[in-house]
């Protein structure tokens, strides 16, 4: 059941994808690449040729709002059953290759030369989600003293790696001098921050992880 909602999710991302490209296309084929090039709401007027691109874009931002929603009701739910329970929780390792869209941050750097949106900067933040792939390794272990130790150890070490990487970006880009625009300096902000995030994903599970593994190795060669 969960492999194919799993299946689901990802072939309906990808369906959106392909949309919002083949709308993009027309667009610019057919319709004089309006809503791809900067357009002026306040001088906008809607014609049937744009409708492909309109919904499209509609059915991507529906889809990505469901993504962050799975996401975090997975978390929560997971967090409760791992809080009443000995052994960690079950998660497909497949959950990983949400991490992948990460990339989707570099369309920032186009849409920003086009008309100045900075918002998919943020999906660097999904860079973090390849932690599932070490979570995934560690799905019901027994969660011993030692156990805790190491995830007490592990999220605190990539916590702080975080927010002193957060904390010198805003010491040095709160100065607003990059390249003395203050444009390319909120959007080198969103990207260190969303990176930062993104690698307190995932080094709190590849350092739990590698702790676990290293100290079971440890105990097999005695």
């Amino acid at each position: 059941m969960k492999t194919n909602k799993t299946k689901r999710t990802f072939f309906l991302g990808l369906i959106c994808i392909l949309l919002v490209a083949a709308s993009s296309w027309y667009a610019v084929t057919y319709n004089d690449s309006r809503l791809v090039t900067p357009t002026d709401l306040s001088e906008y007027s809607f014609r049937m040729q744009d409708l492909p691109m309109l919904l499209s874009s509609t059915l991507l931002l529906v889809y990505i709002l469901y993504l962050v929603a799975l996401v975090i009701r997975a978390v929560i739910a997971g967090k409760r059953r791992e809080a009443s329970a000995h052994t960690t929780r079950q998660i497909d390792p497949r959950f990983g290759l949400l991490g992948f869209f990460g990339f989707f941050g570099f369309l920032g750097f186009w849409t920003y030369s086009i008309d100045r949106t900075i918002f998919p900067f943020v999906f660097f933040m999904f860079f973090g989600f390849f932690g599932f792939f070490y979570e995934a390794k560690l799905s019901n272990t027994f969660m011993d003293e030692r156990y805790r130790e190491n995830r007490i150890k592990a999220h605190f070490t990539a916590n702080r790696l975080s927010l002193a990487i957060i904390f010198l970006s805003t010491l040095f880009l709160g100065q607003g001098r990059l390249m003395s625009n203050l444009e390319y300096t909120l959007i080198a902000y969103i990207i260190i921050v969303s990176l930062a995030l993104a690698l307190e994903m995932f080094l709190g599970e590849f350092l739990l992880y590698r702790y676990d593994h290293d100290e079971f190795s440890d105990e097999s060669e005695e």
